[in-house]
């Protein structure tokens, strides 16, 4: 009886063992299944590339920097036209106003001569 036992015993082990070995391939294919149903459901995603999105971060704080570089220079100039206008604030704007005046006149009787 014994030897029973054991030849029982033995085909207990070897059937436990196929039986792992066929979980393990089931779970090998049920990975590799998964893994592909996943990346065609991302790719159908239409989902950005990590260096695509580095790229475009990178231009965009370029772009930032140089925005606020050509702001601080319209900045500048602007105070230089205030400075500029300021210092030559003498007789200079009334004649120029005064011109501006003179002007109209003429462009406005050459209006009412063509009709």
């Amino acid at each position: 009886m014994t030897q029973t036992t054991n030849r029982i015993m033995d085909e207990f082990a070897k059937l436990m063992n196929d039986a792992a070995g066929v979980a393990q391939g089931v779970k090998k294919e049920a990975e590799t299944l998964f893994k592909g149903q996943a990346e065609r459901f991302l790719g159908d995603m239409d989902l950005v590339q990590r260096e695509e999105f580095d790229a475009v971060r990178d231009m965009a704080v370029k772009a930032r920097e140089e925005n606020q570089s050509l702001s601080d220079k319209v900045a500048a100039l602007e105070a230089r036209i205030a400075k500029l206008e300021g210092a030559g604030s003498g007789p200079k704007p009334a004649a120029r106003r005064a011109g501006k005046a003179k002007a109209k006149p003429a462009a406005a009787s050459k209006s009412t001569k063509t009709k």
